[in-house]
């Protein structure tokens, strides 16, 4: 039996930055030459990200200079020990945010949850945010927690996987899916173009989904975000030789981000044949789906990944908005462009891609229940 969808949340941090913002917040944490601020602002730029969210915002005038706005990256680069001090403060309110618009979107009382599945890969703590999740909705105390955690921009599928698995093994189960990621907390200081990159591209986020085994409880009233939303199958795979490519590792000031500017062709010639042989197996064929939700790591590797696929421009619209309005907030991205679907009442069936250190490529087929 299928897991349905019944619910989709999504919250962002109160305070944003835009591109402005950043391009000053660039030259303040490299402070170097003038070719490379020039370099910098030009990247800034392509990124297509116009506004980003961070915990670490405080209060002020979006007008006011950056330092005073962001005065945690100050002239002494944060330890990853202060940066996961912040990760603890923040994570549970944005987490419990989003999981609070998912239950009520879903219509369900939290009572109702038998599983809990979280996923990050930007901070980690013991007791985590999943406990503050059990301790304000609240859930029941017996509640069944996994941690889906490190795995990247992917994390949410891998999350949706374990979701399907529980379902299936008990047709009385209600998961909660919360992705939270505070990549803000993991700015880099210092010239080295591949940390430039992601410093211009990551954001945070959290977003959350609620789910049960089939049609349970369909006839019920869902909310504004429609019909539940069935997942069908997913699929995996690993490109080879690329392992390098990308990266995320746990340094002295932070987790580090490896961005090769290879990605984008790595994905662009493995992606279509696998995603082919995958969607034959479901009895599917790439020009037979109705909707995308491509995660948008960064431009490159979506105009990439749209191209491969043959993709019209308006068919990653919302991959687009959700990159050029929140920036990459890695895991929980993904969750963000399937609820813009889902209110938009896209066509089905739905194909969700993202891509993470390996190069991982995870996927996810969806359908309404019509069809």
């Amino acid at each position: 039996m299928p897991l349905s969808i019944r619910g989709i949340g999504a919250a962002v941090p109160a305070h944003r930055a835009n591109q402005n913002d950043a391009v000053a917040l660039g030259r303040h944490l490299i402070a170097d030459s003038p070719e490379r601020l020039a370099l910098l602002e030009r990247i800034q730029r392509r990124t297509r990200v116009h506004t980003r969210h961070s915990v670490l915002l405080e209060n002020g005038e979006p007008e006011s200079p950056i330092a005073e706005r962001l005065p945690f990256y100050g002239e002494r680069n944060p330890s990853t020990a202060e940066r996961m001090q912040r990760f603890a403060v923040h994570a549970g309110p944005l987490a419990l945010a989003a999981a609070r618009q998912a239950l009520a979107d879903a219509d369900l009382p939290a009572e109702r949850i038998t599983h809990l599945v979280t996923v990050c890969c930007t901070g980690f703590q013991a007791p985590g945010f999943d406990l503050e999740l059990i301790a304000q909705l609240p859930l029941q105390p017996d509640v069944e927690r996994t941690q889906v955690g490190f795995m990247g921009c992917h994390g949410s599928l891998n999350g949706l996987r374990v979701a399907r698995a529980f379902v299936e093994a008990d047709p009385q189960a209600c998961v909660l899916l919360c992705s939270l990621e505070l990549c803000s907390l993991h700015l880099h200081y210092g010239w080295d173009p591949e940390k430039v990159v992601a410093n211009a591209l990551f954001a945070d986020g959290a977003a959350a989904l609620v789910a049960t085994a089939g049609e349970q409880g369909v006839g019920d009233r869902v909310g504004d975000g429609g019909a539940p939303l069935r997942a069908l199958a997913s699929g995996s795979t690993v490109i080879p030789d690329t392992a390098e490519l990308m990266s995320w590792t746990i340094g002295d000031h932070g987790f580090a981000m490896g961005l090769s500017p290879r990605v984008p062709a790595a994905v662009a010639a493995h992606l279509r044949p696998w995603l082919e042989g995958w969607l034959g197996r479901q009895g599917l064929t790439i020009e037979a789906i109705g909707s995308w939700a491509l995660h948008p790591g960064g431009p490159r590797i979506l105009q990439a990944s749209a191209a491969a696929l043959g993709l019209a421009p308006e068919q990653i619209a919302v991959s687009e908005a959700v990159l050029r309005e929140h920036g990459n907030m890695s895991s929980a991205t993904i969750l963000f462009i399937l609820e813009r679907l889902r209110r938009a009442k896209a066509p089905g069936p739905w194909v969700a891609l993202a891509f993470g250190p390996g190069l991982t490529v995870e996927a996810a087929l969806l359908d309404t229940p019509e069809r």
